[in-house]
């Protein structure tokens, strides 16, 4: 429920705990209603701080019993937790509570999904559990033991004991709460072993429902790989004699690191070629080695307070992209990283959710588990690796891993080992965990007797509480080619440390054409003024896959943006450098799908705002309808020949080889079904032997106004499988006209399969209707009213989903005071509810004030 008044923590204001846990132990007895949690810790004082007050976090939570070294005692509760005197010397507390999981909806502590009990404890969780002091840089070894009815009981470390009705688990590893878990039900293992590389043998588990094990053996692929890596890319040695994951299908996030005991959302880790896309394949590999990759990066080094989560989650996140990229096409994992950061992070560095990476203070810590957090900080790894080099990076990790094993750190210490391994000064570059925003990167080319220069600018817009901003450490890639289309320059990286700096390249024979930010190596907005010549000449010729891909894409936004400002007709010299590209065979095809993709429509928004134009949704949508129409008649001579080369004639493999072929057939029969009415396309269909191309085929058949047939058939087909299901969902929200996504998601909110309890059905159709741009800003406001209807509903019960769709909202600035006037009143309703979630509330208003 909202607090009165809700409180705001800061950076400034940490302080340690007074007292420091040397071992928990934790007996549950399992009961849904009233299940007991009894806790027995041995606290003693802190030496690193004099501040003794005793204060235990507990919310909803009955208290039954306590004691202090065995003498009973009545301790001051309040709802946020307790507090007692205690002896200034080593003690042991002793608790016995009731908490009822049935009653857990908001999917936080321990809770019930479908029978079988899950807990979720980052970030504060574990209070919900029972009385502790929860935060980050409390830690201990743990031992529990659950007393329950059900088949298979589990928790972190190594089983220690078991036997009819109970089992018991110790980790050695020191941890704090938020990494505690446990799952108690019916499940099934797909089982393995992993053989580390000093020798020992680990039990590897994928625990899922009866009926689930077909979906497994991706992932244990996917976990025995991630181990390997992790060794022989970062040294890395898993620590624990067992590693489980659980498949949970009520779940507010992807999945979660916990030691030893990962549970992972259904979605995030069950797959099969029958039901699962290639994305999905490629998305759970990731999120697969992710969790796992927590373990030294999290688990064995975690962070010291919540402000600083961006040192285990952008740490993690970068090296989760690094394992992808080695694994499959690094040049396409890069481009769709950039994708993701441009649609994703960008709109929140330039909204009324802007916040640094490493946030100065917060109301509520689930709202910072953000775009800005998790990618952006794998943004700063990365451009910190490609500053110092890769050598310098991997002694740095190397030595970040043996001065801080079994430590709660911060950005500091992570900073200092790279200083201590370099000799660099890192002061600077440290801003970026400290201003918010995106800078803009504005590049001026001078040519004069064989001597080309860039100057290169570097601003960072305004954001809430940040008015002005210092420049930033921004490592700027920068090739040159020449006229003929040879590379003149390979790839250097320029360090752009002021506001306006210059940099010359000498003994030029000619003119250059300049490829400026490679690979993206610094997230910014570059403003590079190249004339449609230029662009096109590093469509044809750039040696850099990024680059390539990118002058395309500015190709393509400026078509589009005269076709919406000026009624332009589409550009035709884009196409035919693109339809040249795509006849090019020597590229990976995944990189020619990827070629065929457009900027989004939120993304032409933006810059149309940043240009001080009113961007109209309806006119974006009807601008990229156009151009792809005209796209499939430039190409159609070309487009069956696409689709045929893509045919795969061998079993099916997840690969990137395979997928990537998938990838450019299905984007050639997109644009094919613009042409033959979705003939093809129900052809596809009916001979579709995995979900890539049998949801390939129907998206174009729905895209083209037919395949209500096959859309009723794909349900009967697959109304036993939830996952599925929610595809299902989700496709014809997505796929809607602007003026019928509202009605749409309207409608399928009313089927008798959605449980909008469940966060992966949620997020199916409102997360659609969201990401429908034109759709979710149609004039006539449906789509705010509906939205806004659900997260009323929705509030009560799982705050934490509510408050992640509210971003929904969030460029609402944007747009003309009409939408604005429609907005603001459904943000209004929401923040005039009696009861309204501190959660809702601090994204509500954040965005509301903006």
């Amino acid at each position: 429920m909202r607090d009165a008044a809700p409180n705001t923590i800061h950076l400034k204001d940490y302080t340690p705990f007074g007292y420091l846990v040397d071992e928990v132990r934790l007996t549950f007895d399992l009961a849904p209603d009233a299940t007991r949690v009894t806790s027995r810790i041995a606290f003693r004082p802190n030496p690193e701080t004099t501040d003794r007050r005793f204060f235990l976090h507990g919310e909803e939570l009955r208290l039954l019993r306590a004691a202090i070294d065995g003498a009973e005692i009545a301790p001051e509760i309040t709802d946020e937790g307790l507090t007692c005197s205690v002896p200034d010397a080593p003690f042991v507390w002793e608790a016995e509570v009731e908490i009822a999981p049935a009653a857990n909806t908001a999917l936080e502590g321990l809770y019930l999904s479908n029978g079988m009990y899950c807990t979720q404890c980052e970030a504060e969780g574990f209070r919900k559990i029972t009385y502790y002091p929860d935060r980050p840089d409390v830690m201990s070894t743990f031992t529990v033991r659950i007393n329950g009815t059900h088949p298979v009981l589990l928790s972190n470390g190594n089983p220690v004991d078991s036997g009819e009705g109970f089992a018991e688990w110790h980790d050695p590893w020191p941890k704090p709460a938020y990494l505690f878990a446990l799952v108690a039900g019916d499940l099934v293992a797909h089982s393995d072993t992993f053989t580390t590389v000093s020798g020992r043998e680990v039990d590897l588990n994928l625990w899922v429902r009866p009926g689930d094990e077909g979906k497994c053996a991706f992932g244990m692929e996917a976990l025995k790989k991630s181990m390997r890596w992790d060794e022989e890319v970062y040294g890395r040695e898993y620590d624990l004699d067992v590693f489980n994951i659980v498949a949970v299908d009520d779940f507010n996030m992807g999945a979660m690191e916990n030691k030893g005991l990962n549970i992972f959302n259904s979605a995030a880790v069950l797959a099969s070629p029958e039901t699962s896309t290639d994305d999905n394949f490629e998305r759970i590999e990731a999120i697969i080695a992710h969790e796992y990759f927590h373990n030294w990066t999290g688990n064995r080094i975690t962070c010291r307070d919540w402000f600083q989560l961006c040192l285990k989650e952008g740490l993690t996140v970068f090296r989760d992209a690094q394992f992808t990229s080695d694994l499959r096409s690094a040049p396409v994992k890069r481009i769709r990283d950039v994708i993701d950061l441009r649609a994703r992070q960008f709109p929140e560095d330039q909204g009324p959710l802007s916040h640094p990476v490493r946030p100065e203070s917060f109301q509520e810590i689930n709202n910072f588990y953000t775009a800005t957090v998790y990618e952006k900080g794998a943004e700063v790894i990365g451009m910190l690796k490609r500053l110092v080099g890769d050598a310098a990076y991997a002694e740095a990790l190397d030595l970040y891993f043996a001065r801080h094993d079994g430590q709660a750190c911060t950005i500091e210490d992570w900073l200092k080992v790279f200083e201590d391994v370099t000799g660099r000064d890192l002061s600077q570059f440290k801003r970026w965990y400290s201003q918010a925003g995106t800078p803009r990167l504005t590049v001026e080319e001078a040519w004069q007797d064989g001597t080309f220069t860039l100057t290169l600018s570097q601003e960072t817009p305004a954001t809430p509480g940040q008015p002005d901003k210092l420049p930033q450490v921004i490592p700027v890639a920068v090739g040159l080619l020449n006229p003929n289309g040879d590379e003149v320059r390979a790839t250097e990286v320029l360090e752009l440390t002021q506001a306006r700096q210059s940099f010359s390249f000498d003994g030029l024979a000619a003119r250059p054409v300049a490829s400026v930010l490679r690979d993206f190596s610094a997230p910014v907005v570059l403003d590079h003024d190249l004339s449609p010549e230029q662009r096109a000449f590093l469509l044809a010729h750039d040696t850099d896959p990024f680059n390539r891909w990118e002058a395309g894409r500015a190709l393509a936004g400026q078509c589009l943006l005269d076709m919406i400002t000026e009624d332009a007709a589409p550009d035709t010299a884009y196409l035919d450098g693109l339809t040249a590209v795509l006849r090019d065979d020597g590229l990976d095809p995944a990189y020619r799908a990827l070629m065929l993709g457009l900027p989004s429509q939120s993304e032409l928004a933006a810059t149309l705002h940043q240009r001080g134009l009113i961007p109209d949704p309806q006119a974006i949508w009807e601008a990229t309808e156009t151009l792809r129409q005209t796209t499939a008649q430039h190409m159609q001579d070309l487009l069956p020949r696409l689709r045929a080369e893509s045919q795969i004639e061998a079993p099916f493999r997840p690969d990137a080889d395979q997928a990537g072929k998938r990838a450019l057939g299905s984007a050639a029969l997109a644009l094919l079904s613009r042409l033959d009415s979705g003939t093809q396309a129900a052809a596809d269909y009916a001979c579709a032997d995995n979900m890539t191309l049998q949801l390939s085929a129907l998206s174009c058949l729905l895209k083209a106004g037919k395949g209500e047939v096959e859309l009723a058939a794909f349900y009967d087909q697959w109304r036993g499988d939830r996952l599925v299901i929610d595809k299902w969902f989700g496709l014809q929200v997505a796929l809607a006209a602007p003026e019928q996504a509202a009605e749409t998601a309207r409608r399928l909110s009313a089927h008798a399969e959605f449980n909008w309890r469940n966060p992966n059905r949620f997020r199916a159709v409102f997360g659609a209707l969201a990401m429908h741009h034109a759709g979710f800003h149609h004039a006539s406001g449906a789509a705010y009213q509906l939205l806004a209807d659900w997260l009323i509903r929705l509030d009560p019960v799982n705050p934490q989903t509510t408050a992640r769709m509210c971003s929904a909202y969030q460029t609402w600035r944007r747009y003309d005071d009409d939408r604005q006037l429609l907005i603001g009143a459904q943000l209004d309703r929401i923040l005039a509810q009696p009861n309204l979630s501190r959660d809702t509330t601090e994204m509500l208003t954040r965005i509301r004030g903006s």
